[in-house]
């Protein structure tokens, strides 16, 4: 059960996500938009982390990781049906999602509440909250993912079982509308960690912390980029044009300090378009 601690309250916010609702009729512009082909083309982006000798595993651990789904007027459904068919397809062991499940309104997380319930990966389903998670109403949204069998995870951490038992999963509060504490959230941790996060900017939280993994999404890789994916433009935060998308190996005081995934996510943003930005599915398989 998870226990919800205060979340800041932006009323002017939430009044604008209402505004927005209204302006995209119910989803009208984004069932044409998806129609048109300017959702993009869900892809599937493979990444391989070898852990250091001292904490490898008996056996690979296959990892599924969402983030965006921003179900509402700005997504079409069905490219939810598509992520879900292709996490079927991928049978990972475990699925974690990095927030913004919803735009507008917390209810809109209904629509992912059947095909998340039915994924079953062996060790289990985690999730951290996004700012636009946190200007509805989170505690209406929690009980829709507790009800799918997600367990979602705020400034706190679950240790996996056999044989992955050296394996802790922690989730990091959103680092500008939550309230983060990294101490919390890696307390008590196994040997290796798996941070997730909603934001790239949650590594300026880290205080010389190390996980093995860190995955992050928020950006949406700019959602609208040039051909060659450089986004045209990112959301507000200090790290989130530097860590757009993809790989990148983490330093502090010139040690390593975990790998950060950044995924472009799956859904839409205010505006219901896609362009050079295609929602992904990540599989990282950690050995």
């Amino acid at each position: 059960m998870t226990i919800w601690r205060g979340k800041h309250n932006y009323p002017a916010r939430r009044r604008s996500e209402r505004t927005l609702d209204r302006l995209l009729l119910n989803g009208f512009f984004a069932k044409w938009s998806y129609r048109l082909g300017l959702h993009g083309k869900l892809s599937v982006s493979q990444y391989a982390v070898e852990l250091p000798p001292e904490k490898k595993l008996v056996t690979p651990l296959r990892i599924a990781f969402a983030s965006d789904l921003h179900a509402g007027p700005t997504t079409h459904p069905q490219i939810f049906e598509d992520l879900f068919d292709e996490i079927h397809r991928q049978q990972p062991d475990i699925l974690l999602l990095g927030g913004d499940f919803v735009s507008c309104h917390a209810h809109y997380a209904e629509v992912l509440k059947a095909r998340l319930a039915a994924i079953h990966p062996r060790f289990g389903k985690y999730a951290v909250m996004g700012n636009h998670d946190l200007w509805v109403d989170d505690t209406e949204l929690c009980g829709i993912l507790n009800d799918a069998g997600v367990d979602v995870l705020v400034n706190q951490n679950r240790p996996l079982p056999a044989p992955y038992d050296t394996v802790s999963i922690c989730g990091l509060d959103d680092p500008w509308t939550g309230a983060p504490d990294i101490q919390q959230a890696i307390a008590n941790t196994g040997a290796v960690r798996v941070l997730l996060m909603h934001s790239p900017d949650g590594l300026l939280l880290l205080d010389g912390h190390r996980s093995d993994i860190i995955l992050a999404g928020h950006t949406h890789g700019g959602q609208i980029a040039l051909p060659d994916g450089r986004p045209i433009i990112v959301p507000s935060g200090p790290l989130c044009r530097k860590h757009h998308f993809g790989r990148h190996e983490i330093k502090h005081n010139r040690e390593h300090n975990g790998s950060l995934i950044v995924s472009r996510g799956v859904g839409c943003s205010s505006l219901p378009i896609r362009l050079n930005a295609d929602p992904e599915l990540v599989i990282c398989t950690m050995y």
